[in-house]
């Protein structure tokens, strides 16, 4: 990915969504980095805390459990307050969810996550 990566949202949460479908969390993690960076304040943090999954799904993919149980809880922790109104059609209560599912239980695979909701 390149550096200056810059999309617009709506395309951004597709092509997280298809990198994480094929198991490239990491590769997630940067589209969500990016579009984090360039958001407006108000919703730097749900994009944060977005990027954070993807990394904590990539630490569980590298055998990082501990790591990867800190990156999630710490990503629910960050997202949570948006399930009230989430922008951008971002499924906030399905992303806690599951974020805390594999937390507690880091063994679960495979790891599917939707990023939108239907």
């Amino acid at each position: 990915m390149p550096d200056d990566l810059d999309m617009p949202v709506a395309e951004a949460l597709l092509e997280a969504q298809r990198l994480l479908d094929e198991d490239r969390p990491f590769h997630a993690h940067e589209v969500l980095e990016a579009v984090w960076k360039a958001a407006p304040e108000a919703e730097r943090e749900l994009w944060r805390g977005l990027a954070q999954v993807a990394v904590g799904i990539t630490h569980l993919r590298r055998g990082n459990q501990r790591g990867a149980t800190a990156l999630l809880s710490r990503a629910a922790d960050r997202i949570e307050p948006y399930g009230e109104a989430p922008p951008h059609r971002v499924d906030v209560l399905g992303i806690v969810e599951r974020a805390r599912a594999l937390a507690e239980h880091p063994e679960d695979t495979p790891v599917k996550l939707r990023l939108t909701a239907p």
